[in-house]
Formats: C-alpha cells, structure tokens, sequence
C-alpha cells in the first residue's frame, strides 16, 4: 500500500471517528446510489404495480438503514438487498391477500344483514317506480323515515333542514306517493 493510500485511508478513518453519523449517511447514501436502479428494476418485474413496488424499495432501504452497521461490504450489500426486497414482495403479497379476506368477508356479512334484517333490499317495483317520481331530497326523506325509522327533528340534524321544513315535505312526499300508487292500481 503506498504512503499516498495510506495516508487517505487515515483521514477517512479519522473523519469517522469525528463524526460517525456523517460516514453513515456517506455509506448509506453510495449504497444507494449504486443499487437502486438494480433494485427497483427488481421490484418493477415482479410486484403487482408501480405503487407496490415503490412501497417494497422505500421500505427495503428503510431496514438497511436500520441494519447499515451490519451489512456485508461490497457486492454482498447488494445482494442483501435483493434479499429483503423480496422479503418486502412476499410481505406486501400476504397484507394484500389478508386486507382481499377481511373484505370479501365483511361483504358477505353486510349482503347477510341486510337480507336478514331490512327487508327494505327488496322493495316493491311499483313503489320504487313511484318514488322515483319525487324529488331527490323527498325520496331521501321518505326513506329516512321508513327504513332508518327517523323522527323529523333526526332527519333535519341528518339533512341541514329545519324540523318545520322536514315535517311539511314529509307530508307533502307521502301524500304525492299515495296518489301516484294509487293511480298506478286499478279499480
């Protein structure tokens, strides 16, 4: 080793012990810059999406951040990497496949409720043929009432209408429903 090298391997050893966190932003950040392009090519060609594969890089430098002391030197950082990339693929795969579960299941116990208990699912045709008919924020009145069994003071905490309000176009919707129903049947 010549004097030159030796002399520059002493400075850097010195500028370590000065200050520590300094080298291991340096080392954290030439290990990013000469991995990440391999690393997240790796990622892009096996995650499910951009976003997914965006996720598993952040979070592989994040653990190598954690473990930056204890990385292999050289080659191996790499090859690390690669190793707690795919880790992070594997982890995200199962988060997708629990959150896939949870859903399905909730689904299924929301599709069991409202058959179970509100029979409202499967109204009428000609009702809902006929309140059609009605405006948006009668319709949304009527079945606030019906279905939800609100009083008028709750529908107009619910709706921003004054309670006046929502006991006159209450009874005004139901009374134009009536009519239309009853136009609907014959005599």
């Amino acid at each position: 080793m010549t004097t030159e090298r030796r002399v520059l391997d002493l400075s850097e050893a010195s500028a370590k012990m000065r200050n520590p966190r300094d080298a291991r932003e340096r080392r954290f950040n030439e290990l990013y810059r000469a991995t990440r392009v391999d690393v997240l090519s790796y990622l892009v060609r096996r995650a499910r999406n951009l976003d997914d594969a965006a996720d598993a890089l952040s979070e592989t430098y994040a653990a190598a951040w954690v473990k930056l002391d204890r990385l292999p030197e050289g080659d191996g950082a790499r090859l690390w990497l690669f190793g707690a990339a795919r880790i992070e693929l594997l982890r995200a795969a199962e988060r997708s496949r629990l959150s896939d579960s949870v859903i399905t299941s909730l689904a299924d116990e929301i599709r069991s409720t409202l058959s179970n208990h509100y029979p409202a699912v499967g109204i009428d045709a000609d009702l809902m043929t006929a309140m059609s008919h009605l405006s948006a924020q009668d319709q949304e009145i009527l079945k606030l009432t019906a279905w939800e069994e609100l009083t008028p003071r709750e529908i107009a905490i619910v709706s921003g209408l004054s309670p006046n309000v929502v006991r006159v176009r209450l009874h005004r919707a139901r009374r134009q429903l009536q009519d239309l129903l009853h136009s609907k049947r014959p005599n």
